[in-house]
């Protein structure tokens, strides 16, 4: 039930984002970064992901610095969707929580942004 929320939550976003692009309530430049960054970032959670999975001694894997970083820059929707759909970074609660901090960060600007109409 919860993945299925929070799929819908990322992908309903996003497509807010493009209808609005689409019907001039901001640039469809705002749209087409959040839909680009968000592919970068699910296919980075998917190498990841395959990383961990084949490797076995010294490990070379994506810091979750780094995963957090393309969240906060508007990925956070794709890694919201790999999370969930690929079920990697998704029993870390320390890494569950630092993510929807990104999500709150990045909503609140964008929030801000679009009220003192910087977009």
């Amino acid at each position: 039930m919860i993945k299925k929320t929070l799929l819908l939550f990322s992908v309903s976003f996003l497509v807010v984002l493009v209808i609005g692009g689409l019907l001039d309530y901001w640039p469809y430049l705002v749209a087409s970064v959040y839909c680009t960054v968000s592919s970068i970032t699910f296919l980075v959670y998917k190498w990841d992901k395959r990383l961990a999975i084949e490797s076995t001694d010294q490990p070379i894997r994506v810091p979750e610095r780094s995963l957090h970083i393309l969240a906060l820059i508007c990925g956070w929707p794709g890694a919201l969707i790999a999370q969930q759909w690929l079920r990697h970074k998704s029993q870390k609660r320390a890494f569950i929580a630092v993510l929807w901090l990104t999500i709150i960060i990045n909503t609140s600007v964008l929030g801000a942004a679009y009220y003192w109409q910087l977009l």
